[in-house]
């Protein structure tokens, strides 16, 4: 397994690298300086030879070339006259061409570049040249003695590189050991004020979770509490159902009995199938891929479904008003949200009642909307009727409500960023629900 990147080694790497980089371009730009300063000086040098020369016209050179003392490699001097004779040549080596021009050039041999200054004496040319090779060498030699400091400063600076990489990330190390050293239970937020403000944004973002986290480990908390009081009532009554029929005296009060145990038996599944859609639309419980879909033909295929039941309980049911229309969802959760506003409308709608499905588009968006002919829901009870497990007053009496059918409906809306309403209209329940456009 590979192992993760290290910000100190980066540190350390990026930081090293960087400060060889820095004292290789100071040392070649010391270079360079120290290049242009040696020539200017040399320059200067040149000429001062030059003035310092008499003024009174030279004699030739001897018969065997020797026009005085040989200096050194690093210079020459040359003396032509008016006709273009050597006069004086200072070393015994091949002497340089003469110079159309008075002044400072540049002239290449076989053994380099030289640098020539040319001037008039008279009717004489004096020519005095230096190889730029020992320029280049005394210009190196002054940078290298220049960065010699610098690259003996190196360990030391590594050194407290290091210490600084060390001290800047001893923060993140106490913030990981602290996290470490917690209990799985501890949701509590991680103080972050003596921590650098580079860090905070990572704690502040790690606290945020702690705290969803915490708030979802209760939700869950309160679910599952919920949902074990909310249980208990059907099994405790499936279990006097099952002792009454075991003690029914005859076949028709056995019959009774039974008749008890299978409508127990109905709302205990109901009620497990409506806690196990609801945990299947917790957030983040099931990645749910959303597509465009056709609203109405999702809107009739639900009323198809519940045709028959409709028909068995003398309900109309149908589409008032529709119109094309478009949204982008789950196709499975959006027929539940459905599925349960539709199943509301069927319980509470009485016998020879009417149910309404519109549907409509607009600019700002698209709405469905749900009207029964039931007795509606107290005003006092709306604020609520989304929670879990809560029931209206007027409801209590309903063999299969769960308290859990609008809280899907909720959920499931606030997974497609849609709004969901109840308002009593006087002649029922009208149910409301908005997708963004």
């Amino acid at each position: 397994m590979k192992s993760a990147p290290s910000i100190r080694r980066s540190l350390l790497l990026w930081l090293a690298l960087g400060l060889s980089g820095a004292i290789l371009v100071a040392g070649i730009a010391l270079y360079f300086q120290a290049r242009g300063e040696a020539n200017e000086l040399f320059d200067y040098q040149m000429r001062q030879i030059v003035a310092s020369l008499p003024r009174q016209a030279f004699s030739p050179m001897t018969e065997n070339g020797d026009g005085g003392p040989e200096l050194d490699d690093q210079i020459m001097i040359q003396i032509w006259d008016n006709t273009g004779v050597v006069i004086y040549h200072s070393h015994g080596q091949a002497s340089l061409p003469p110079q159309a021009e008075l002044g400072f050039t540049n002239v290449r041999q076989s053994n380099g570049l030289w640098r020539v200054y040319s001037a008039q004496i008279g009717n004489t040319v004096v020519q005095i040249a230096q190889p730029q090779s020992a320029r280049n060498q005394i210009a190196a030699q002054m940078a290298v003695k220049t960065v010699t400091p610098l690259l003996l400063l190196f360990p030391l600076l590594g050194l407290l590189i290091w210490v600084a990489v060390s001290r800047g990330l001893a923060p993140i190390r106490r913030a990981a050991m602290e996290v470490q050293a917690r209990d799985m239970h501890a949701l509590s937020p991680i103080p972050d004020a003596t921590l650098p403000g580079e860090i905070q944004p990572l704690t502040q973002a790690l606290n945020d979770l702690l705290a969803r986290l915490g708030q979802s480990i209760k939700a869950q908390r309160a679910f599952v509490a919920d949902a074990a009081h909310e249980l208990r009532t059907p099994l405790t009554a499936l279990r006097l159902q099952v002792q009454l029929a075991e003690r029914a005296a005859g076949e028709g009060e056995r019959q009774a009995a039974f008749g008890d145990l299978k409508q127990g038996l109905e709302r205990a599944t109901h009620l497990l199938q409506q806690l196990l859609t609801l945990a299947r639309q917790e957030p983040g419980a099931f990645d749910q891929a959303h597509a465009e879909l056709d609203l109405r033909a999702l809107l009739h295929s639900v009323i198809g479904d519940f045709a028959l039941t409709a028909h068995e309980r003398q309900v109309d049911l149908g589409i008032s008003t529709e119109m094309p229309a478009s949204v982008t969802g789950n196709a499975d959760a959006l027929r539940i949200l459905f599925n349960n506003l539709i199943d509301n409308a069927l319980q509470y709608s009485p016998a020879g009642g009417t149910i309404d499905v519109s549907l409509a588009a607009g600019a700002a968006g698209v709405t469905v909307t749900v009207q029964d002919g039931g007795p509606g829901i107290p005003e006092a009870d709306l604020a609520r009727v989304f929670d879990r497990f809560y029931r209206a007053a007027d409801s209590q009496s309903q063999t299969r409500g769960s308290g859990l059918g609008l809280a899907i409906v909720k959920q499931i809306a606030d997974a497609h960023q849609a709004s969901v309403s109840l308002q009593n209209t006087g002649h029922g329940l009208r149910a409301s629900v908005r997708f963004n456009a």
